[in-house]
């Protein structure tokens, strides 16, 4: 903490930059004190004689809505307060404040935002103290005031405490010049200057972003309504700039048009295509173009935010337009004068993020492609047969499976020649008339319309009477087939329902997770209906090599928000499915399957209508076991010296935000020399070092902010707003607050499901993968989707390949707050780009079940393998599914577990799972576990029991499995610290096993 401490004065001065005094406005400085009794803001007053009453005139000039209603306090300079206090006046234009002035002559502050709670909290909830009346009724008398009415005439009679600053507890907390506001007269003025136009203009610097929408800024009022743009740039960089748009009228469809800019001495002009209009164009998270209709209601304003890509060639005096124009409306031309000058800037001004040339990230379209990742092959068609890494699929006519085969080894650490079908019959939509009749359909079958070498496309047609069916599907490598299928009629058409229908063979229905069920053994039968309140609208279905989720949508399809935030902004139902609550799932077990289907219950479809009945399957696993990387990675969770770490035995440090050199959320841009520093500091020592990055949320910090809020709702969500008092004082209103670390007073705002900010997050993982060294990615959740995760794959893979890492940490979401969503289920499209999981606070490692650990915790059916977190989970269970805890949290130490391994060589093993059937040792009960980890000559046996009480169980050994002569073998137990103490069975020899614990067992050689 001390090292952290002596950091942050560096790292608020690199990220705090503050703005010149405004002309005509009052002055603004810092101030020290307790901001949880007393408030962010204070006003300083002098008292130049001694008076029984005094008044103060505060020219505030405050953003905030209604400050009549927050609480005002006096104090002496001492701290002292004086409870002889009087708000004579309180407007948002300023402030009348009567008082006895107790200290005689001298300083007095004026606390005027008091709030109650406190900001020393992750997820701070502030609300403001209310007016009090702590006033003598004496001391108001004999300073002139009556009990009602307006008191300003008798204030005016009092003496003057002078006006000397306005003070904020912290730099960040204090009004930039864009905050003060104009007044109500000075705002009518101008109104009048410009009766005649629907809106104004207001060319504004970077450096001075635009952040109030309901008032106009004092800055504006010193005659910069309609002038030229200008600005000075450098030779090759992107240079970004802002219009304020401020309507008098309600404007609709907003749009931002640039001509070229035409350079001096002959130079070549700077096209209109270099520039961007960020609030009214840009290019999505899958890399399609779009417009956004921007409104905006008369008396508001809209900040429009732009930049243009200067040539590297660049050098003058350049001259062009920008229109902008709103529907029905007369348009509004500035010219636009832009000096290039200096050399040519390295990466467009980005290695210097107050430039804001970063914001040209939000259209980014890199690694948007399907480029194949290690370890996947390219997608394979043979007719109507397709395949990926160790998966294939046959195609029925309508382009749905017929038969789904998985070649995984049962121990999962390889692939084998001899599949294992899924199905057993095709899977179907299936439609019925009103009587209850199954529609047949009939087509030209299937056909491949594209193939690359990360996908495969094909589309099919079908009809059934007046009902046709569209099929467009995508094969990705890894497994995924996203379906589109859209039902319309040619004629009126009443449906008693439509149906998918999910036959698997009842050998592999083995284990079941999601629709409200946690992960484990698959329930014979199972009921289900759609309920916003629960993020579930998918299920997986299989045993540990073979395996298949199910995801029902629409075409209206919006990514929700996760964890603790799901419930702000839940599930958009689809309407195919869900159907006004008609719709459902049911499983039940037969001779012939286990049947999953979906249904949808009675509609009508109108001629010339769509309904989409979209879905996606994920097959699993993703591919084998890496037990020899799992086994020698060994993880350190937190910042520290890398002498330190190296030295307990870790080769991988993840280093956290809210550290030096990662200090604010999800914007690990700021420190890039002291991360590169220690990145080198780490692969000098043979290390690998990852960071906290991800999109959840987004620290104020980040010089982008007011840009993107300017953007809506796009990349900020919606929300009630509150939390943290500086989010409730700068950031206006409809926000999420997200987390704050109050040491470094680093304050965040949560993001929306989906949005460019994508773009710009794999842009920015870009730019530190090339100018920080790091080897990878730590995940704390997952707000994107999977092709932001493909890109993601795809930048780490171009840098380092196989050698980087991105491991996901997950707390259980199994919860009203979070919509019953089991992580993995969850999570489940991310995981063929993962490396390993951490599954995590809340999860229960000592009263599940085996089945839950396997499906739920583990990552083993899917390729994956984890590690455990909460109370140190258990580490006898965690060894029979290869997990341990991660250092240094608390709860368990595996540094003797890890001895163990690279004593016996466990990265050079082959891991045969409890799970296997044939697996070369067992215990002979279900409730006591074992699996075996072998090696030429000897074998590490982990036995973990889940008896409920203490039970003696055999080694029953498969001696030629092992390789080994059961005549000359020894059972050693080896001393591990913690874990068990040292020893030798006998021949024959029973374990005793403790509830909730187990032992390692060494068979070898004599």
């Amino acid at each position: 903490m001390t090292q952290l401490r002596l950091c942050l004065v560096a790292i608020l001065a690199a990220a705090t930059t503050l703005t010149a005094q405004q002309p005509g406005s009052p002055r603004y400085a810092t101030g020290h004190w307790n901001a949880d009794s007393l408030g962010n803001h204070r006003a300083v007053v002098r008292v130049l004689s001694g008076a029984p009453a005094v008044h103060a005139l505060l020219p505030w000039r405050r953003r905030d809505q209604h400050p009549e209603t927050k609480r005002i306090i006096v104090s002496t300079a001492s701290g002292v307060r004086i409870r002889n206090t009087l708000p004579v006046s309180v407007t948002r234009e300023s402030g009348d404040v009567a008082f006895e002035p107790t200290a005689g002559p001298g300083e007095y502050y004026i606390y005027y935002m008091p709030y109650q709670g406190s900001v020393k909290s992750n997820y701070p909830r502030i609300t403001y103290q209310p007016p009090d009346s702590v006033a003598d009724a004496a001391w108001i008398a004999r300073a002139g005031f009556s009990t009602r009415g307006d008191q300003t005439a008798a204030a005016a009679r009092l003496p003057i405490a002078h006006f000397v600053e306005f003070q904020a507890a912290d730099s960040v907390d204090r009004m930039d010049p864009m905050e003060q506001i104009a007044t109500a007269a000075e705002t009518r003025a101008l109104r009048m200057r410009y009766a005649d136009e629907p809106f104004v203009l207001f060319p504004e610097d970077r450096t001075h972003s635009i952040r109030m929408s309901d008032d106009l800024p004092l800055r504006w009022l010193a005659g910069r309504a309609n002038t030229p743009v200008t600005g000075t740039a450098r030779p090759g960089e992107f240079y970004a700039f802002q219009l304020g748009l401020w309507a008098l009228q309600d404007l609709d469809s907003v749009a931002v048009e640039f001509t070229a800019l035409s350079g001096n001495r002959g130079a070549a002009a700077i096209p209109a295509a270099a520039f961007s209009s960020f609030d009214t164009r840009g290019v999505d998270w899958q890399g399609h173009p779009f417009s956004r209709r921007l409104r905006v209601s008369a008396d508001h304003v809209q900040a429009l935010w732009a930049g243009v890509m200067v040539p590297a060639s660049a050098s003058g005096r350049y001259i062009g337009t920008v229109t902008i124009r709103a529907a029905g409306m007369l348009p509004r031309k500035l010219p636009i004068e832009l000096t290039i000058s200096g050399a040519v800037i390295a990466n467009h001004g980005d290695d210097e993020p107050w430039r804001l040339s970063r914001l040209r990230w939000l259209d980014s379209r890199a690694r948007l492609d399907t480029t194949l990742v290690p370890p996947y092959t390219p997608v394979r068609v043979r007719g109507t047969t397709l395949s990926v890494l160790g998966r294939s699929i046959s195609l029925a006519a309508t382009g749905l499976p017929s038969q789904i085969t998985s070649f995984f080894t049962d121990d999962m650490n390889s692939i084998g020649a001899s599949g294992r079908a899924m199905l057993a019959a095709p899977v179907s939509l299936i439609a019925e008339d009103s009587a209850g009749r199954e529609l047949h359909w009939t087509g030209a079958g299937v056909r491949v319309t594209r193939q690359l070498p990360g996908a495969a496309l094909w589309a099919s047609s079908s009809r059934a009477g007046a009902l046709a069916m569209r099929t467009r599907a995508q094969l990705d490598f890894d497994g995924n087939i996203q379906y589109t299928i859209a039902l319309t009629a040619t004629a009126r058409t009443s449906l008693n329902d439509v149906r998918l229908e999910i036959p698997f063979r009842r050998d592999v229905a083995r284990y079941f997770m999601g629709l409200n069920r946690k992960g484990g053994a698959a329930p014979e039968s199972y009921d289900w209906t759609w309920d916003v309140k629960r993020n579930q609208d998918a299920a997986w279905i299989g045993d540990v090599n073979a395996g298949l989720q199910f995801t029902l949508t629409d075409e209206r399809y919006e990514r929700p928000l996760n964890t603790n935030f799901y419930q702000l902004r839940p599930l958009v139902m689809p309407a195919s499915w869900q159907n006004d609550g008609r719709g459902g799932c049911r499983f039940r077990t037969d001779a012939a399957a286990y049947r999953a289907t979906c249904y949808s219950g009675a509609r009508t479809i109108s001629p010339g209508d769509t309904v989409y009945y979209n879905v996606r399957l994920l097959i699993t696993p993703f591919h084998p076991l890496d037990t020899r990387t799992h086994f020698s990675t060994r993880y350190f969770h937190r910042y520290a010296p890398i002498d330190s770490i190296r030295a307990i035995g870790a080769n991988v440090v993840n280093v956290h935000h809210a550290t030096p050199v990662n200090p604010f959320i999800n914007y690990p841009f700021l420190r890039p020399d002291a991360m590169k520093a220690y990145a080198d500091s780490a692969h000098a020592a043979g290390m690998r070092m990852k960071i906290y990055y991800t999109v959840r949320e987004l620290t104020y910090r980040a010089p982008e902010f007011w840009a993107l809020r300017s953007l809506g709702t796009e990349v900020f969500a919606a929300g009630p707003g509150g939390g943290h008092s500086w989010l409730q004082e700068h950031a206006g209103s409809n926000y999420i607050p997200g987390w704050v670390v109050p040491e470094l007073h680093d304050i965040a705002l949560v993001t929306s499901g989906i949005s460019r900010w994508h773009n710009f997050y794999i842009e920015g993982l870009q730019w530190l993968a090339d100018h920080t060294g790091i080897d990878g990615l730590y995940l704390d959740d997952v707000a994107f989707d999977r092709t932001t995760m493909q890109r993601v794959r795809r930048v780490l893979a171009s840098h380092g390949g196989p050698g980087e890492r991105i491991d996901l940490h997950s707390a259980n979401q199994f919860n009203p707050n979070d919509g019953f969503a089991s992580s993995a289920n969850l999570y489940l499209e991310h995981f063929p780009y993962i490396d390993r999981l951490w599954f995590g606070e809340y999860f229960d490692y000592q009263k599940t079940a085996p089945d839950y650990w396997l499906v739920e915790m583990s990552g083993i059916p899917f390729g994956l393998m984890g590690e455990m977190l909460q109370d140190g989970g258990n580490p006898w269970r965690g060894m029979v599914f290869g997990m341990t805890n991660r250092l240094p949290w608390t709860g368990g130490d595996p540094r003797a577990l890890w001895r163990e391994w690279d004593a016996f060589g466990i990265a050079d093993s082959r891991m045969i799972g409890w799970w296997v059937a044939r697996r070369p040792v067992q215990t002979g009960r279900p409730d006591v576990l074992s699996t075996s980890y072998v090696r030429a000559g000897r074998t590490l046996v982990a036995v973990a029991s889940w008896a409920a009480d203490t039970v003696t169980v055999p080694l029953n050994v498969n001696w030629a499995a092992l390789g080994i002569d059961s005549a000359t073998a020894r059972f050693r137990v080896p001393a591990i610290e913690g874990f068990q103490p040292g020893g030798e069975l006998r021949p024959g020899e029973l374990l005793k096993i403790e509830p909730g614990r187990g032992r390692i067992v060494v068979i070898e050689h004599h």
